[in-house]
């Protein structure tokens, strides 16, 4: 379980808070949508999940102990993340992209490393890709190994970050029917402004506006909420 409690965050130049009092709790069993419009304060909340800024006031909770207390390596074992650029290495193949975490973070033998990777992209269904470049693969393949490469590291928990802004529409909708067959082993938590992605996806949905909670729940009561216009000079 994530728990946000009372969480705000202001960048230290900004005059007003871009999070206010954000109260959320998030189950393992789901897939979470966090919706809202430019500027509502999706990415921001994301970036304190994955503990690149540090709340101005409130905590984050992870199994009931503050995410800020944890070391690095046990967090990253629970809590994942996969941002928009991918980052994925260039010169390495997509089967090196995989290996280089387990081998350098876990301490992973590179053999029992590469045979866990091979697993792990057959069962993604993307073993073809395993010899490939990135520079070899399609914006919708590439989404793939990047999530791939992040499940290696076997995390609980998965936060994604845009993930159809660079696809088509169709890639869009195998992309989520990819993701959606992965939902009983992990907890994806995805900010998107998609809102058919993720109403296809999502199981539960986290609306914000002006950096609140407006909404929380089930995805499909929420959707509503998160397509309406803002109100003139919101």
């Amino acid at each position: 379980m994530i728990e946000i409690r009372d969480l705000s965050y202001r960048y230290p130049d900004g005059e007003e808070p871009v999070l206010r009092d954000v109260n959320v709790r998030i189950a393992s069993e789901h897939i979470v949508g966090i919706l809202g419009q430019s500027g509502s304060g999706k990415t921001t909340l994301l970036n304190c999940l994955a503990r690149f800024l540090a709340p101005t006031a409130g905590a984050i909770l992870l199994d009931g102990r503050d995410i800020g207390s944890l070391s690095e390596r046990e967090y990253r074992r629970n809590v994942g993340v996969v941002f928009q650029r991918l980052n994925l290495f260039p010169h390495m193949t997509v089967l090196e992209n995989l290996v280089l975490a387990p081998v350098k973070s876990l301490g992973a033998s590179p053999r029992r490393a590469r045979r866990e990777a091979r697993e792990m992209l057959e069962r993604l269904s993307i073993g073809e890709l395993a010899d490939r470049y990135p520079s070899q693969i399609s914006g919708g393949q590439a989404q793939r190994v990047a999530i791939a490469r992040a499940l290696a590291l076997q995390p609980r928990y998965l936060l994604l970050d845009e993930p159809t802004s660079a696809l088509d529409a169709q890639t869009t909708g195998e992309f989520g029917v990819w993701l959606r067959e992965l939902r009983h082993d992990i907890c994806f938590i995805i900010v998107t402004h998609d809102l058919p992605f993720a109403e296809q996806v999502a199981t539960q949905g986290i609306f914000l506006s002006e950096g609140r909670v407006r909404a929380a729940g089930p995805v499909a009561e929420i959707i509503d909420q998160a397509s309406a216009p803002s109100p003139a000079g919101a």
